[in-house]
């Protein structure tokens, strides 16, 4: 009996231990595909946000991309971090504006070969825009030999005239070197430089396919004015402009200049140096 009892009794145990490890294993299984399920959820999920990420980093990209077609690197890169176009939004802001172009450039584009031509714009406008970039302007626009440049616009800069004559002289300087290697083919071209000082409106003006950052106002009238007078090397300055830098600069007074039009006379300054800034 006792030997009948204990096999009873081993039997019983080990049909109780079947019966756990199978339920065991039903639990383990239902834990598993439950774990399944989540982490599967957890990579759609992850799947959705990398997604996500990646259309905001294109349309991010691709927004830098319409900023650069006419605002610096800097400034396109500065709006993009600021989350919005408020820079951009029509102002009114005190300006120095810029122009500058090739001196008997419509003669030479009639001499010589269309390939020529191309060659010494492309050399003339990466020169300009390497030292706009250096000396902190926005290029408004560009118009074969013409070439504008706007400071303290879009984004505040100290001295904006100075900042304007700086770049002005190394303008002339890198463009002289650029001329006597036109000479050696026989292409005979001046570079002329105007600069104006004033309050101008600034905005975006376009539409959906084709928008520009642009400025307005008479002070960007006189300033072109000014490049076209201007005499080969030479950089003249509106009477405005010269009273923002009156103590650090060299040169001489035009008076009684006509210029196309502007209705009154103007006092104008060919400046020939920029001292050093006061220590």
């Amino acid at each position: 009996m006792y030997t009948y009892y204990d096999v009873m009794i081993l039997f019983l145990a080990y049909f109780l231990l079947l019966i756990g490890t199978f339920a065991n294993q039903n639990a383990i299984l239902k834990h598993l595909n439950a774990r399944t399920q989540a982490q599967a959820l957890e990579l759609v999920q992850l799947n959705r946000t990398l997604e996500n990420r990646v259309n905001d980093q294109v349309a991010e990209l691709d927004r830098i991309g319409q900023l650069k077609r006419f605002l610096s690197p800097e400034v396109a890169d500065l709006i993009v971090e600021k989350g919005d176009n408020s820079l951009l939004e029509s102002h009114r802001r005190y300006v120095a504006a810029v122009f500058c172009d090739l001196r008997d450039f419509t003669a030479f584009s009639e001499r010589a070969e269309p390939e020529e031509v191309i060659d010494v714009l492309q050399k003339y406008h990466q020169v300009l825009g390497q030292l706009v970039s250096e000396h902190g302007g926005t290029i408004d626009h560009r118009a074969g030999d013409g070439l504008m440049v706007i400071f303290n616009d879009p984004l505040p800069c100290d001295e904006p005239v100075r900042r304007a004559i700086e770049m002005a002289f190394a303008m002339r300087d890198a463009v002289s070197e650029l001329l006597q290697d036109w000479a050696k083919y026989g292409h005979q071209l001046g570079f002329g430089i105007g600069v104006a000082a004033g309050y101008a409106t600034l905005g975006i003006v376009g539409d959906a396919t084709r928008s520009d950052y642009t400025a307005i106002g008479n002070v960007i009238n006189l300033a072109s004015r000014l490049c076209d007078q201007a005499q080969d090397g030479e950089v003249l300055i509106s009477q405005r402009a010269y009273l923002d830098v009156e103590h650090q600069v060299e040169g001489r007074e035009v008076t009684g200049l006509k210029l196309d039009g502007v209705s009154r006379l103007q006092e104008v300054h060919s400046i020939t140096a920029l001292n050093p800034p006061a220590a």
